[in-house]
């Protein structure tokens, strides 16, 4: 078969969808399927466009054997006007991309934006084949639940055209067990209509292996500290402030708190380490995965904490599967899913969120039991193994389509 992804996010910049669709993009390449994609001009995390990519409307490239179709957009982090700006300049110059690329035999349509709905169901009429509509993250849903968006005719124009995309796809995926059954119960969609497409991780790039002690002293790490790893996006679902404030509850522990990535509340998490004189903690700009990997190598634990709203119970980090790939113990503050596969895995201590007080005693108490870290490490990666490998997760999910494609016509 033949996939187009419309995403507007995608590989060399680094973020969960992006490492996300490269590594699905591969698993179907490596069962015999062809890959074709339509992208923005990388400009993520930081609202600039890549200096390579400067200055062109399009650009075609080949990247790990498959073509990708880059197009201009105005680029613009945070919320706002100008972030919408930013995706709706994009959902309009991607239908270029219908005159670039090949006819597919699925269009597959990562969300959010919720906008690039219209484009894909442009393209799936066109060419006259199913669209599939990836829901990572339920939106409007998210922005009204957070406060972001008040209740209007924006809104109500925002659930409208929801409701519109789910009507016109042909499948719409979940990404997680939360937002699949959402999906059925409150979106009332019909069960034959929805797949699941949860996260998995790439077990060649993600392995136990030993320290990496060359990298230890390139990050200027004493060897008798123990580094506590967060590798993810910083943003506002991901509650990072009871990370900092279980950070200076330790400080009297040889501990180093190495927080890599990026995202719209890292500039305000830097300045809050800098408030609390948090000489623990460490940031680190994104990498991509080749470059997180070994640094799970030289980390005691990873670490992942979440917000307790509701709208975050439905939430799998992708962070916490890289780390028990890696044979990693998870420290993990939140609940929902999240906490449900790491319990499901025995992979780590569990605490509620926004209490640094728990977490704090979590990481004292898994830092004074060697034996518990490595049966921690040894459970995660296991369950990895078993569950979560993309040539796997993708095998079930191309099982899901071909059987509900069949039922459809």
């Amino acid at each position: 078969m033949r996939f187009l992804i419309l995403s507007q996010y995608f590989h060399p910049e680094i973020g969960a969808a992006q490492v996300r669709l490269a590594a699905m993009a591969h698993a179907l390449q490596q069962q015999g399927h062809e890959v074709e994609v339509v992208t923005a001009m990388p400009n993520y995390p930081t609202g600039r466009i890549f200096p390579e990519y400067r200055g062109r409307w399009y650009q075609r490239e080949q990247w790990e054997g498959m073509t990708v179709h880059r197009y201009w957009s105005y680029a613009a982090t945070g919320a706002g006007a100008k972030r919408m700006l930013n995706y709706l300049s994009f959902m309009f110059i991607a239908l270029l991309g219908m005159r670039h690329a090949q006819k597919p035999d699925y269009v597959f349509v990562e969300s959010p934006p919720l906008f690039l709905g219209i484009t894909g169901y442009l393209y799936a009429r066109r060419w006259g084949v199913p669209f599939i509509f990836n829901v990572a993250d339920l939106w409007p849903d998210s922005v009204k639940a957070l406060g972001f968006m008040r209740d209007g005719w924006l809104l109500r124009s925002l659930e409208a055209l929801e409701a519109w995309i789910y009507r016109k796809a042909a499948f719409v995926n979940a990404v997680t067990e939360g937002v699949y059954e959402l999906l059925q119960q409150e979106k009332q969609l019909p069960p034959d209509k929805v797949l699941f497409l949860p996260n998995g991780v790439d077990t060649d790039i993600f392995y136990p292996r030993p320290p990496d002690e060359a990298l230890r002293q390139r990050l200027n790490l004493p060897t008798h500290q123990h580094l506590l790893l967060y590798a993810g996006t910083h943003g506002y679902a991901h509650g990072m402030e009871t990370l900092l404030a279980a950070a200076q509850l330790v400080r009297e522990l040889p501990i180093v708190f190495l927080l890599v990535g990026g995202g719209s509340e890292k500039a305000a998490l830097q300045q809050q380490a800098q408030a609390l004189q948090l000489d623990n903690v460490i940031f680190l700009a994104p990498r991509p995965p080749a470059e997180i990997a070994p640094l799970y190598s030289i980390a005691t634990a990873g670490v992942s904490t979440l917000r307790g709203e509701p709208l975050f119970d439905s939430v799998r980090p992708v962070k916490i599967l890289a780390n028990m790939a890696c044979g990693r113990p998870v420290i993990y503050s939140g609940r929902g899913e999240g906490a449900a596969l790491v319990r499901q895995a025995n992979a780590g201590p569990i605490v509620p969120p926004n209490d640094a007080q728990a977490l704090a005693q979590a990481i004292r108490d898994l830092l004074a039991n060697p034996a518990q870290q490595a049966e921690y490490g040894d459970n995660g990666r296991r369950y990895v193994l078993s569950h979560l490998q993309w040539s796997a997760v993708v095998s079930r999910w191309l099982q899901q389509l071909q059987a509900a494609t069949t039922h459809h016509e």
